[in-house]
């Protein structure tokens, strides 16, 4: 049986960022995969600029990734309790695209943030903004890995053991909902 591909989506473009380290991390634990990150350096949507030059290179290249993955997981920051505008504007580009990218696609959403509550609202309002695309959406465990500047250490890799726990249980389930066995646990 060949490898899944594992698509992961970080809602912060900042280099450092924790939901990256979180998508990585989530990426060691789903276990042995192709596992790509998105690019969401695209421009702000625009239906002029989609109308005189259709859809962006970098656009079609993301909406590519999702299709082709077997899996997608999404870590999101919180911003005035919901995702960030980069993925929402990515998930507006996205659904511009011709076919149905996300459809029945099993999806993996977690947060990274730095208040206490770890990203309880963005999550709601991310799967809210999901429901269009009928994705495979995973109900959970939830991640919510909060106070961010003490969850991982210098490999980056989570130290809090619940947030762990949860992840490696999220990603098992996803890599079981994408048809592949589950793997062995990393280390």
């Amino acid at each position: 049986m060949s490898k899944p591909v594992l698509l992961g989506i970080s809602g912060s473009l900042r280099g450092g960022s924790y939901n990256t380290k979180l998508i990585r991390e989530a990426a060691r634990l789903f276990g042995p995969a192709d596992f790509a990150e998105a690019d969401l350096r695209l421009p702000l949507y625009d239906g002029d600029l989609e109308d005189a030059e259709g859809i962006p290179a970098s656009v079609q290249r993301l909406a590519d990734q999702i299709a082709g993955a077997d899996a997608v997981v999404i870590s999101t920051t919180e911003y005035n309790k919901a995702p960030s505008g980069v993925l929402k504007n990515a998930l507006d580009w996205v659904s511009r695209t011709d076919g149905t990218p996300w459809k029945d696609k099993p999806v993996a959403i977690m947060s990274a943030t730095g208040g206490r509550a770890g990203g309880e609202r963005t999550q709601f309002a991310l799967r809210l903004m999901m429901v269009p695309f009928q994705p495979n959406l995973l109900m959970g465990p939830e991640v919510l890995v909060g106070n961010t500047s003490d969850q991982f250490d210098a490999s980056d890799r989570l130290t809090n053991a619940r947030n762990a726990k949860a992840l490696g249980a999220l990603m098992k389930r996803l890599r079981e909902a994408a048809g592949f066995p589950a793997a062995e646990a990393a280390a």
